[in-house]
């Protein structure tokens, strides 16, 4: 049976299914955001695009190693019309992490703190706002006087226009007393009254209406016609900003405060919140307040009040640290449970799906939800203990399902008195239903898994399509249909022999693929070029096509980095196969690398290490590349230990790895430096032993020139 992960909760996702619904969701989001950002029409409603992104972003947190380059999670909006002017952001306009549950909300300010080094009762405040749905803008300002307009487009690079925004009324021309320079960020939106009106007037001159105030708001700021604009009632609100001659306040809330004083209209329902409680009181009353405000919103966004500690914390690739938005609920639905089916992923985890009369939750129609594992189904834990008030799930029943922070329906509640009469527990699977061999549940893991290894059709074929895979080796015209395909007809049963593809079935040969259906004599040479290109391969990618359980993406890129090159890693693999040997404790220190991973890698290259070898050997692998950072750290590694008294662990870490440098966890002979604080102990004694450079906090940050 195919994998491709629907179906199937985030917490269950075997790593296969969490690379193929990587992969679908990358596609359906970048469409999804060419509509809504490029075309102004929208193609999903905002909380099927909500739970999208949020289900993308829970896949890459529980697998951090398979974060694809083209991720959503590192992209903002999409690229700027063609039809409009480019303007460069002079600082990137970024998105907002979102939050689903008030412990999502707790979440965001206990890691603010433990960033922050702060403690518990420390004071922290914050600003709560609606979080308009409308159409971002940069408006920039020097001397006072409204120089141009950009959208945010893809963050980096926006739309250009300025014509259109000298047409709203909330945005000022010139202003007084403002810095030389200030760019003053915000929302484009429209009232409720003015979008009735708007598309009254549509349908009295035979337009087309607009479907809601968001689409209208965007379609008019995007006209290439400013007379148009000029007739649409458009709106905005001011709430951030972006390059500044000086700055406007030491707070959040005072900045935007300054803001009103310039001209700017600023949401009247903003407060500063003196922790979490008045920040979730806030957001409860905004909600029930939400129909009466005049405009949409789709959450309310917390910011740090504090601008020094938001620089402190600075932005993660997309994000900021310091916000979060806390967006509004998803809808229920109840529908009948029609069959309890198991996929079979690469790895061997038999994951149940839900496939259910199809019902309509939160605007999209859905048809499966996921039942997690058999713990679930069967209303109780691995030691019997009950789970949802011991009520077991079955074929047949009523079941109510939700869609919050996950795109994948997941079953909340079963109607006991709709149930069958007739209606049987459901008995999970022993055996794989694909190839029959006994399926296990090791201790403490919740999930079933097939022992048949490549004896299994489900493995051996995934493994295949993991291979050809997009961020594997990704050979133009091998995609995973025809990977399968080929695995089918017994054309290919390992990665290695895509590479002898050509000689078994090229030109000369008895049967040969241009004769294949569907393929001919140039398709088939293009295919065979392909191949051969694709001999050239990074060692990371190499690593990660191998498809090891828990070596994705990043933890790939980890070990290329730390070993440099393919005979270093190698040799290393058979060393550390000793675990007291220094080879098993290098690995070990590599920070990211536990013992659940390293396990998992160094039992591949025990029992597939003749294939992988041979494997190695039809390729030529290239080198990790080296760091081209200047700084005087960049490339080397770094230990952190001890107390640390100007910066927290977290930060000291990011900081040192945003100038090239690695982090580890432990010194070995391959470490370059161990800064340490007081309480250093073992690790200090160790690197002395070893002849490693150590010093304190004081003489890092001078030699990073942050002192």
């Amino acid at each position: 049976m195919s994998e491709d992960g629907a179906g199937i909760a985030v917490a269950d996702l075997s790593e296969a299914q969490a690379r193929a619904e990587l992969s679908r969701l990358v596609d359906l989001i970048a469409r999804a955001d060419t509509a809504y950002h490029g075309k102004d029409a929208p193609i999903l409603d905002d909380a099927t695009y909500d739970a999208l992104r949020q289900r993308n972003a829970a896949i890459e947190a529980r697998f951090p190693t398979l974060i694809r380059p083209d991720s959503p999670s590192g992209r903002i909006g999409t690229a700027p019309a063609d039809a409009f002017g480019k303007i460069r952001h002079a600082r990137r306009m970024m998105s907002l992490a979102n939050g689903f549950t008030p412990e999502d909300v707790a979440d965001f300010v206990t890691g603010i703190r433990r960033f922050l080094g702060l403690a518990e009762d420390a004071a922290l405040a914050f600003t709560a706002e609606p979080k308009i749905d409308g159409l971002s803008l940069s408006l920039r300002y020097e001397n006072g006087l409204l120089r141009h307009a950009a959208t945010r487009g893809d963050g980096e690079t926006g739309e250009d226009v300025t014509a259109n925004a000298r047409e709203i009324a909330d945005i000022p021309q010139t202003l007084a007393n403002a810095p030389a320079l200030l760019e003053v960020r915000g929302e484009v939106y429209m009232a409720h009254d003015d979008f009735a009106a708007l598309n009254e007037r549509q349908a009295a001159h035979g337009g087309k209406p607009f479907a809601n105030p968001r689409n209208a708001a965007a379609g008019s700021l995007r006209q290439l016609d400013p007379s148009v604009t000029r007739a649409r009632p458009l709106r905005f609100f001011a709430y951030a900003w972006g390059e500044l001659s000086e700055a406007l306040a030491a707070t959040q809330s005072d900045a935007v405060a300054r803001l009103a004083e310039l001209g700017f209209s600023i949401n009247p329902e903003m407060r500063r919140c003196a922790g979490l409680d008045d920040m979730l009181a806030t957001y409860a009353r905004i909600e029930a307040q939400r129909a009466t405000l005049g405009y949409d919103i789709d959450g309310v966004v917390y910011k740090l009040d504090d601008l020094a500690l938001q620089e402190r914390l600075g932005l993660r690739s997309t994000t900021p640290r310091w916000a979060i938005a806390h967006k509004f609920p998803a809808e229920l639905a109840w529908t009948r449970l029609d069959a309890i089916e198991i996929q079979v992923g690469r790895t061997g985890a038999l994951s149940p799906v839900a496939r259910l009369a199809p019902v309509t939750v939160g605007g999209v129609v859905v048809s499966n939800a996921t039942l997690h594992n058999e713990d679930y189904i069967a209303g109780r834990d691995s030691k019997g203990a009950p789970i949802r008030e011991g009520r077991d799930i079955r074929e047949g029943d009523w079941v109510q399902v939700y869609r919050a922070g996950d795109v994948i329906p997941k079953i909340r509640d079963v109607d006991l008195s709709q149930r069958p009469e007739d209606s049987q527990p459901y008995t999970f699977p022993e055996t794989c239903p694909e190839c029959g061999s006994p399926a296990i549940r090791e201790p403490g893991d919740s999930v079933r898994r097939c022992t048949g290894g490549l004896i299994c059709p489900a493995q051996a074929v995934e493994r295949l399509k993991h291979f050809v895979s997009r961020a594997a080796f990704d050979i133009d015209g091998l995609g995973a249909k025809q990977a399968e395909a080929f695995w089918r007809d017994g054309w290919i049963a390992t990665p290695r022999d895509i590479f002898t593809l050509e000689d078994r079935f090229g030109p000369g040969q008895p049967r040969q693929l241009k004769n294949r259906e569907g393929w001919g004599e140039t398709s088939a040479k293009k295919l065979f070029e392909a191949i051969e290109d694709k001999r050239k391969i990074p060692l990371a990618r190499f690593l990660f096509a191998l498809g090891i359980r828990h070596i994705g993406e990043t933890s790939a890129a980890l070990l290329a980095s730390h070993y440099g090159n393919w005979s270093d890693l190698r040799a290393a693999m058979m060393q550390a196969q000793d675990t007291e040997s220094p080879a098993h404790a290098d690995l070990l220190s590599i920070d990211g690398v536990g013992p659940v991973m390293a396990r998992a890698l160094l039992a591949a290259f025990q029992a597939e290490g003749e294939e992988i070898d041979a494997l190695a050997d039809c390729l030529s692998i290239e080198d990790a590349a080296r760091p081209t950072s200047d700084s005087p750290v960049a490339g080397k590694t770094l230990v952190f230990t001890g107390t640390l008294e100007r910066m927290t662990r977290a930060e000291a870490k990011a900081r040192a790895e945003a100038l090239g440098a690695k982090v580890a966890g432990s010194v070995s002979a391959k470490t370059d430096i161990l800064i340490a604080g007081p309480g250093a102990g073992s690790k200090a004694t160790k690197a002395a032993a070893l002849g490693v450079e150590v010093m304190d906090e004081d003489a890092w940050l001078a030699m990073i020139g942050a002192d």
